[in-house]
């Protein structure tokens, strides 16, 4: 590549992460990010999942994981097309 080209796609890259270093060798592991995360069991399938420590607090009684709720959202599109087809 370029060098043109290599400052074009670190730019971009700090353009979505501002803290962005650059590569730094196979060897050097990847940041884990910025957001501590929490466990938090599923209310629905009971599945142990990490979430931002914020919605951890104030949802750990109650957490829905984001795969029930895609599943309960495709239940009732799919419920809510059933009634539209059938007829009166």
């Amino acid at each position: 590549m370029s060098r043109r080209k290599d400052k074009e796609r670190f730019q971009a890259m700090r353009h979505m992460d501002p803290d962005y270093r650059g590569f730094r060798g196979y060897g050097a592991e990847p940041s884990q990010g910025n957001v501590p995360l929490e466990p938090v069991n599923c209310t629905v399938c009971g599945r142990t999942r990490n979430v931002p420590r914020g919605i951890a607090v104030e949802q750990r009684d109650n957490y829905v994981c984001s795969t029930c709720i895609e599943k309960q959202d495709e239940e009732t599109q799919d419920v809510s097309q059933g009634e539209s087809a059938s007829p009166p």
